[in-house]
């Protein structure tokens, strides 16, 4: 049976047809768009004016997320900022230490069972002119119950006394740099990087893989895709065990659940043969709505962590040069292995030096296995100069920028960690378009909101969260952002053939928003309401979550 859908306005992104009135429907996927008269030419169908009032655009694609965030959210949360929860609920910002650790005794006082930990998350002391938060101010919460808070960049885990003695942390002679010492020689609370995060997370809620979420998380983060137009969202970071990919397939195959999810197998805790044997049974199991057998590789950590490897002259305040998450030998590998065997990799690089050392990688392995169609994505990206920008253009690289960046950290890239220059020209989204990129851009949620179209402001205006323009030549058009949290992200998923735009034979993917983006002030394109989504064909109301 073919629906046809009315709309106010329908912007396809089809540049030989780029505005209709009508889409039509038919087993989940588009026969056509165009006016109505031109739509009926397929038959007998049944006219849908639920949108007539809406202006449709395609399944926004989120190239960058976690579905983690639909499981943190049985957390405490301590950000900074205001953030809405799947349910619609707006929680308030944590806007110093002290608002943290009140949060935190309100969460301890609702536990009853003595032993349990509490968990939080997106706690970020940038925000509170860098003071570390120590494990003595957690343990103003509890010295009986172990605690961990999750920053909000992900790369790093502040805990408690009693969460490093329960890890056998709480001694002196510890010699690693993910774990910085006090005056007393004993570690200071703050744990950076997954190797010393992983064995302290089990004691302090963080029991499951990190990066993981359960049955309930993964419908809660599918509703956050509904509420925000998204149809196609990554989990761009997970170990992907039998039963995980197990929960996976069975949820996403319900006709109840809202999105397709594009998972990528992370490369920590096996070896790299291990990674692509694994990526590529992954890869035979993937279904419509669960597309598997794609990697991801994190080669540094983060700019505001102070983890991630940045070149000569270092970080603007003087602070060490951030971690390696993986080898030269490992990365090589595993570019080299992946080439061979046609799988997709995205690498994590935030400084210009872990970036350099991926584009010295591909470099190598491209001249072992030529591929004219790789697409391999450098993800966040922030410091590449123009150099780098031209050799991604040259190795047939695609990169996503962290463009919600400007906003949430901009003002203290510009003070603290890299300086006004570097700052500058952070996601620099116009100059992966003049040199010819491919590109798209994105949260990372849940390290920012997940929101399109919030991202697609934060590269048109390059706004801080001080309201400060950080790097005026790097600003892109609405047009150019549009279509990179449309075909742009789905270009670097190897799914633009089938989303990222409403023409006929790709799927029945929409976002249907109250206002039309190509008609509003650009500075208020993050204000624009979301109705829903269509996915499949099949209709979400945000309103009925």
């Amino acid at each position: 049976m073919t629906t046809i859908f009315s709309a106010r306005k329908i912007i396809t992104m089809n540049p030989s047809n780029p505005e209709a009135t009508h889409v039509a429907v038919r087993d989940g996927r588009i026969l056509g768009a165009g006016s109505l008269q031109e739509l009926e030419g397929w038959g007998q169908y049944t006219l849908d004016e639920t949108f007539k009032d809406k202006v449709i655009m395609p399944g926004l694609v989120e190239g960058h997320s976690h579905a983690m965030e639909g499981t943190l959210w049985k957390y405490t949360y301590v950000g900074f900022f205001d953030r809405m929860d799947p349910h619609g609920k707006v929680w308030d910002g944590a806007g110093d230490i002290e608002a943290v650790i009140t949060r935190l005794e309100e969460a301890n006082g609702k536990i009853d069972d003595p032993d349990a930990p509490l968990p939080a998350w997106s706690l970020d002391p940038i925000y509170f002119n860098n003071e570390r938060v120590s494990r003595e101010q957690l343990d103003r919460v509890s010295t009986t119950r172990p605690i961990g808070i999750m920053h909000a960049s992900g790369h790093i885990l502040n805990v408690n006394s009693k969460a490093l003695e329960l890890a056998g942390l709480l001694k002196s002679g510890i010699n690693n740099p993910g774990v910085p010492l006090g005056k007393d020689g004993l570690p200071t609370g703050e744990l950076k990087g997954p190797d010393v995060m992983t064995p302290v997370g089990i004691h302090v809620g963080f029991d499951r893989d990190m990066l993981a979420c359960d049955e309930e998380g993964l419908i809660d983060f599918a509703k956050l895709c509904v509420r925000s137009g998204v149809t196609t969202a990554t989990d761009l970071a997970a170990r992907l065990p039998e039963e995980a990919v197990n929960m996976m397939l069975e949820v996403t195959a319900r006709k109840t659940f809202p999105a397709r999810i594009v998972p990528l197998r992370y490369h920590h805790g096996v070896t790299p043969d291990e990674l692509i044997k694994h990526a590529t049974s992954l890869k035979k199991q993937s279904t419509d709505r669960l597309r598997l057998g794609k990697i991801k590789v994190v080669v540094d950590g983060s700019i505001q962590g102070f983890s991630a490897r940045i070149r000569w002259p270092g970080y603007y305040n003087g602070a060490p040069n951030g971690l390696w998450y993986i080898s030269p030998e490992h990365l090589r590998h595993i570019i080299n292995a992946s080439l061979e065997k046609d799988l997709h990799i995205h690498t994590h690089t935030n400084g210009d030096e872990a970036t350099e050392l991926v584009l010295d990688c591909m470099e190598e392995g491209l001249l072992k296995h030529p591929s004219r169609d790789h697409r391999f994505t450098l993800q966040h990206c922030q410091l590449a100069d123009s150099a780098q920008f031209r050799r991604m253009a040259k190795l047939g690289m695609c990169i996503n920028l962290f463009a919600n960046h400007h906003f949430y950290w901009g003002d203290e890239h510009y003070n603290l960690t890299v300086g006004p220059e570097r700052a500058k020209r952070m996601n620099a989204c116009a100059t992966a378009i003049e040199s010819g990129v491919p590109m798209a851009i994105h949260s990372d949620a849940p390290i920012t909101p997940l929101g399109p179209l919030f991202t697609a402001w934060c590269a048109i205006n390059r706004l801080t969260a001080s309201g400060r323009t950080q790097g005026e030549e790097e600003k892109i058009d609405i047009d150019e952002a549009l279509y990179a949290i449309t075909l742009g992200a789905a270009y670097t998923l190897k799914l633009d053939g089938e989303i990222g735009s409403i023409e006929s034979g790709k799927r029945a993917d929409f976002a249907i928003l109250e206002s039309d983006p190509e008609d509003t002030d650009p500075t208020k394109l993050k204000d624009i309401k979301v109705w829903g989504t269509v996915q499949d064909g099949r209709i979400f109301s945000a309103a009925d979550l």
